[in-house]
């Protein structure tokens, strides 16, 4: 868990209720269960292994590849972070957004941004649009019988 003073908060969440209604519940490697309100946070990562460091990409450098709304967000401090939200409004938390960020394949698996850390949040494209129906290509070496 990210903080807006910049120190790294370490730990577990329950992916169905860590999002309590004035807090995030986080679970510290000590046993100590801790509250964090939604203002101090900037970002939750759910991640691979809590030993990796670095986080690299935060925009992508091309269009994305997997389905749903690009969308880049502004944090308070002016952070700026590219992710991939579900093209379902339902999906959606009410007390923010999660989505994937750019380089999947790193450690950060999704990322949680709480409403209140962020300045804005622009749609840049959406990405597997049902709306567009992909045409079969004729096959047109196959003999007709008909």
């Amino acid at each position: 868990m990210r903080r807006f003073d910049r120190e790294n908060l370490t730990g577990f969440v329950n992916p169905f209720s860590y999002l309590q209604p004035d807090a995030i519940e986080l679970l510290k490697p000590d046993g100590a269960l801790a509250l964090v309100p939604y203002p101090e946070v900037k970002s939750v990562s759910f991640v691979k292994d809590f030993e990796v460091a670095a986080e690299h990409g935060r925009v992508f450098l091309n269009r994305p590849k997997m389905e749903g709304l690009w969308v880049r967000m502004v944090f308070r401090d002016g952070e700026v972070m590219d992710g991939v939200l579900p093209n379902n409004l339902l999906a959606w938390e009410i007390a923010g957004f999660t989505v994937t960020p750019p380089e999947s394949d790193s450690n950060n698996q999704r990322v949680f941004i709480p409403r209140q850390a962020l300045r804005s949040i622009q749609i840049l494209g959406v990405v597997g649009s049902p709306l567009r129906s992909r045409r079969k290509k004729a096959d047109t070496d196959q003999p007709t019988l008909f």
